[in-house]
């Protein structure tokens, strides 16, 4: 890597701080984290910040049909097809400051070094904060970068409502908008790769005192949406023996999962994350039932066949009800291509930065821009594993030594004759 120009001595640490602390402020919440939903007018000004930030330091923003948000810098061959970076600026209702912000913070930092070293990069470098990646408002996530490469169809997802009946047709056109100015940009095409910085959301770079993660790739993941059809009913008339209690049945469902899912190597990745009881009244039998379950592996074999499982599972425990299984999601395990591990390692060591490959049990817009593209991700440490929680913490020195393996990378990735 002798001859490789080096960046990363432009990275200023205290500016990345500094931004991601003021980032922070959009979707604050009282216990020092945040809550930043997807396509809300927390994340339309959060967003209307980057742009400001961006414009500061000579980028081009522009956004596509699906809201993704793009900052450019020009290279010397911009008919080239353009390096992405970033992540995404949306949170979960009670979220952090870093997951995902970091990674868009990170890039801005690092393109602003590569500006600001003089050096311009051949394609052009573009930064880009991805629409819905938690999708903790519109489920399921990583709606921006799925339709951006062509993995769902954008009236599919425009389709898709929240809990207050509120369509991500009716929210995306709030925020275009909001940035009525902004350049129109067609949506989707073949970039010449994509790298994500992300904190680790685990503890294996703290437990072994490393600071940079080379990310290998990401484990499967399987999401269903469980309706459990009951009857309500009088709590203080109906005989047991005649109810269809659907809590009573959605229980019994779930211990059966949990059975079903349990291994002894605790691989196994089973989550049930939100619980609706219907109609939610203390003197009524409830009627109706909605759960989601999360399922995740790092087997291909094995996430396909606890996965096609599980609508057996569920109508063999379902009691008197009646229960429907839905499908939202289904991606297998994928690894990031050897020749981005192998440069996200020579750059960590360069820079003196312990380091070590590790696998991402937790999902990224890097997955779906993997199919389109070489993609690499940098994973910095998370303090005790924490994230989705207002407790996430990283530390600023980590955060600039991510910001510096990122300038490298994509300057050299930028750099990289055309195929």
């Amino acid at each position: 890597m002798n001859d490789i120009i080096s960046v990363a001595d432009y990275v200023d640490g205290k500016r990345l701080w500094q931004r991601l602390m003021e980032l922070a402020c959009f979707g604050a919440t009282v216990k020092g984290g945040v809550s930043r939903l997807a396509l809300s007018q927390e994340e339309i000004a959060a967003r209307a910040q980057l742009v400001k930030w961006g414009q500061e330091i000579g980028l081009e923003p522009s956004v596509d049909r699906a809201s993704n948000l793009f900052l450019r810098l020009p290279g010397t061959e911009p008919h080239l097809p353009p390096l992405l970076t970033g992540s995404h600026i949306d949170s979960q209702p009670t979220g952090g400051k870093f997951d995902g912000a970091y990674g868009v913070i990170a890039a801005l930092e690092a393109i602003e070094a590569i500006k600001t070293s003089g050096h311009r990069p051949r394609r052009s470098i573009e930064l880009v904060a991805w629409m819905n990646e938690e999708g903790a408002r519109f489920s399921p996530g990583m709606m921006g970068s799925a339709v951006f490469t062509g993995v769902r169809r954008l009236d599919e997802v425009t389709k898709v409502r929240d809990k207050t009946g509120i369509s991500v047709e009716e929210a995306l056109a709030e925020v275009l908008a909001a940035e009525e100015t902004l350049p129109r940009r067609p949506l989707g095409f073949k970039p010449a790769g994509f790298v994500e910085a992300h904190i680790e959301q685990g503890t294996t770079l703290q437990n072994e005192k490393l600071t940079i993660g080379v990310v290998t790739g990401i484990q499967g993941k399987r999401t269903f949406r469980i309706e459990v059809e009951g009857e309500e009913s009088h709590a203080g008339t109906s005989a047991r023996a005649n109810r269809r209690d659907a809590f009573v049945s959605a229980v019994a469902i779930v211990q059966a999962l949990q059975n079903a899912m349990w291994d002894p190597d605790d691989t196994v990745r089973f989550t049930i994350g939100m619980f609706t009881v219907l109609p939610n009244a203390p003197s009524v039998v409830p009627g109706r039932v909605v759960f989601s379950v999360d399922l995740r592996h790092g087997d291909a074999e094995t996430i396909k066949r606890l996965g096609d499982a599980l609508p057996h599972i569920c109508k063999a425990a379902r009691g008197t009800c009646d229960v429907n299984v839905r499908e939202l999601l289904y991606d297998i395990p994928l690894k990031f291509p050897a020749s981005m591990r192998l440069l996200i390692n020579k750059v960590a060591e360069r820079l003196n930065l312990p380091h070590r490959e590790m696998p991402s049990p937790a999902g990224h817009d890097s997955r779906y821009l993997n199919y389109v593209c070489p993609t690499g991700m940098i994973f910095i440490p998370c303090k005790d594993g924490i994230s989705h929680n207002e407790a996430e913490e990283i530390t600023p020195v980590d955060a600039t030594a991510g910001a510096c393996v990122l300038a490298d990378v994509i300057f050299t990735l930028a750099n990289a004759e055309a195929e």
